[in-house]
């Protein structure tokens, strides 16, 4: 593309390839820049048994249905390949192999640097890399003196390496049960989290759980509103994970107060010898590329409303956990939201 584009989104993940959908509706010239050779976003990196939360009717970008049964809930691979599918589809300016490393503002927009030297320009930026790249692990008391292993559950690819061995799994969502549920299988695994566990039914009155949200709308709910209700914090359990627990097959602890070099202490001062510790404690958004900017806050969060930039203009975003409502930085929830920033982007024409 010679002309200098509208708009640039950076990540060909599912909330880029929903930004992508809307600026072709809108008319808009873009590029999609992806560091990887395939538009997959984050999700070649998880676990091969990773499951969608959601059924395959719910795990749908706009305008392409996910293909096969609506019922079921499509595996890491069919997401996958629905990814790859859906950019050929509709033919998005996908460039591939451009990580993006550096995001500089000019008097016509935009400059956005990659890695492997080259510089594209536009006059928006639509920064669609959302926070699965940026995994958050916490450091506890003794972690630096402990022998065993410790990793974040993005770098958990299957269990066999831990058959037999003693394992925590530190964390109260549906990846740390999912993950704990599969480890119990050959290992000897605790749960633990500050918080218990709070189960819900996958499937209440025989219809997904992700259906009655949709109904009543609550997934669609901002986050002005979730302050005024109670935690939406639940674990969809299809059957088998509050099972597990009732059978014995691991428990659920509450955190430990610090690691040994051998193990971890328990809160009633008890030592245990513990060979690894998997941390499903959630992500932070991956938007390193925006340092410099004006965009990010000391944490490296950014400044936004409603996926707009609160700081600098004609900066966007898509992907971001609780960025609009309950189902935002989901497959489910990317449509909506990359609807109502490209809505806005659209209103106001980016800097000429």
């Amino acid at each position: 593309m010679s002309q200098r584009p509208d708009v640039l989104v950076i990540g060909a993940g599912q909330a880029g390839l929903a930004a992508a959908y809307h600026l072709q509706g809108h008319g808009l010239t873009f590029q999609v820049l992806e560091a990887a050779r395939r538009p997959a976003g984050s999700w070649p990196l998880p676990y091969a048994s990773l499951k969608s939360f959601s059924p395959a009717r719910h795990a749908a970008l706009p305008g392409l249905p996910f293909p096969g049964d609506p019922e079921r809930y499509p595996t890491r691979d069919e997401v996958l390949t629905y990814l790859e599918t859906y950019a050929a589809h509709f033919r998005f300016p996908v460039v591939q192999d451009a990580e993006v490393t550096q995001v500089l503002r000019d008097a016509e927009g935009f400059r956005v640097l990659t890695a492997d030297g080259r510089t594209f320009s536009s006059r928006a930026v639509v920064a669609a890399t959302g926070t699965f790249r940026r995994p958050f692990m916490p450091v506890l008391p003794g972690q630096e003196t402990f022998q065993g292993r410790t990793l974040h559950s993005l770098a958990f690819q299957a269990p066999s390496p831990f058959a037999r061995r003693r394992v925590l799994v530190v964390g109260a969502g549906n990846s740390a049960v999912q993950i704990a549920v599969e480890l119990a299988g050959g290992a000897r695994v605790s749960l633990v989290a500050r918080i218990p566990v709070k189960f819900t039914p996958q499937r209440p009155l025989g219809r997904d759980i992700h259906d009655w949200l949709t109904w009543t709308r609550v997934d669609q709910l901002t986050l002005g509103h979730l302050g005024r209700l109670p935690s939406l914090r639940h674990v969809f359990d299809p059957g088998q994970y509050r099972a597990a627990f009732r059978e014995g097959r691991l428990d659920q602890r509450p955190m430990f107060t610090q690691f040994t070099r051998g193990g971890v202490i328990w809160p009633d001062g008890v030592e245990e010898a513990v060979d690894a510790v998997v941390f499903a404690t959630g992500y932070r958004a991956n938007l390193e590329y925006l340092r410099g900017t004006g965009a990010l806050d000391r944490q490296g969060e950014p400044a936004q409303r409603l996926g707009v930039s609160r700081s600098v203009p004609g900066l966007y975003f898509v992907g971001l956990s609780g960025q609009r409502a309950v189902a935002s930085a989901t497959l489910r929830g990317a449509g909506r939201d990359a609807a109502v920033v490209i809505r806005h982007l659209a209103r106001r024409p980016p800097m000429t």
